[in-house]
């Protein structure tokens, strides 16, 4: 039971640093003098590293064990988020976002790539249900960024503290896991071998890459631009950080009901490609739709944005064999998926720089659904990756 708290206490942590700045960045831009490509830099960095640094946590799981390299995860993420909001003299404000910006992100990815071979490792009689209340529990951080950082921030008229108070529970989380790592220091390592067939020779591995690179174009740029798409619609940040919230405490939903379904079904294609569409439709109806209906677009795509990323993470704990497998393909599928992924933010930020409007971004996201249709119906069929 401690376990799992500590997975879900966790998982609550993992993407407050993406949805905490886009929810206050009108804001930072104006006390800052932020320019257009600071603002697009800072919200595709994040989503990029997850891409850059994912290929290194096997590495350091065999060297450290998966619990050890969660735990040191969470200390370089405190430090990381600190750094973000330390103040600095004027103009000196975008180099420590991004200095810590950078920390924070190769820390997370850290996180998301052990994450999945502990559920395999660890809770292997319930892995629906831990896949679910993990990914439901990155949903669940999402919303308070975007929920409560425009509130704090106005209660204390500090963009930095705004920022800065989500490092306190990190710094608990990690608190938290120094029993947890104390009791696996002798076992930890044996589940992390790297011997046997590479996940990059298998095809089932790469439909799970494709599948989350198509997911993570929406997701990451869901947590960065949502935010601001809805203020262009005329939406005040009070209540465009409550929408988002809302969207996100749906996607809770989708995260939870997703893996637990996927687990009783032998073949996961169908629920993928209806995550995806929901995906794609609601987020095209939440730039073009009727601003009367702004609640069911953002609704529809919160549902399907939950479902379709924890089916995409569930997908390596169904597909590998073995848990040193699962980190393996978890280290591919997010190295290759957020590193590509991330390309969504930086789209979606210069079509706004160029065009002024964020309505052309329309299309990438329909291309990025059925994208996320095609390769997670070939990614849900009966087949697994050998360890």
């Amino acid at each position: 039971m401690y376990l799992a708290l500590c997975v879900v206490f966790v998982s609550l942590n993992l993407r407050t640093l993406f949805s905490s700045f886009s929810a206050i960045l009108p804001e930072i831009v104006t006390a800052t003098d932020l320019p257009a490509w600071g603002a697009t830099l800072l919200t595709t960095v994040p989503a990029t590293l997850l891409g850059v640094f994912a290929p290194l946590a096997p590495v350091l799981a065999r060297r450290f064990g998966t619990w050890q390299v969660l735990a040191g995860a969470l200390a370089l993420l405190t430090f990381g988020l600190v750094l973000r909001s330390v103040p600095v003299p004027d103009g000196g404000a975008m180099l420590t976002l991004l200095a810590g910006t950078v920390v924070s992100g190769a820390a997370i990815a850290l996180a998301n790539v052990v994450l999945p071979s502990i559920v395999k490792q660890d809770f292997a009689e319930h892995q629906g249900l831990m896949s679910g209340l993990y990914t439901t529990a990155i949903c669940g951080s999402a919303a308070f960024g975007a929920g409560l950082t425009f509130p704090f921030y106005e209660a204390v008229g500090d963009w930095n503290l705004a920022l800065g108070i989500w490092a306190v529970p990190v710094a608990v989380a990690a608190a938290l896991l120094i029993p947890v790592i104390l009791r696996h220091r002798s076992s930890a390592r044996v589940s992390t071998s790297t011997t046997g067939r590479s996940p990059l020779t298998s095809p089932v591995a790469w439909h799970i890459t494709a599948m989350m690179v198509c997911q993570a174009m929406t997701s990451f740029t869901c947590f960065a631009w949502l935010a601001p798409i809805l203020r262009e619609r005329g939406i005040d940040g009070g209540l465009a950080g409550g929408i988002v919230a809302f969207s996100i405490v749906l996607q809770m939903a989708g995260s939870l009901l997703g893996p637990v379904w996927a687990t009783r079904l032998r073949s996961q294609s169908s629920l993928n490609v209806a995550a995806a569409v929901l995906t794609g439709g609601g987020f095209i109806l939440a730039i073009h739709g009727p601003l009367a209906g702004i609640w069911w677009w953002t609704g529809i795509l919160g549902v399907g944005q939950g479902a379709l990323t924890a089916l995409a993470l569930t997908m390596i704990t169904l597909r590998s064999t073995t848990p040193h497998m699962a980190i393996r393909v978890s280290g591919m599928m997010q190295g290759l998926g957020y590193g590509l992924g991330s390309a969504g933010t930086f789209i979606t930020g210069q079509i706004f720089a160029t065009t002024g409007s964020f309505g052309p971004a329309a299309w990438l996201f329909a291309a990025s659904g059925l994208g996320a249709a095609a390769f997670g119906w070939l990614a849900g069929r009966d087949r697994t990756i050998a360890g």
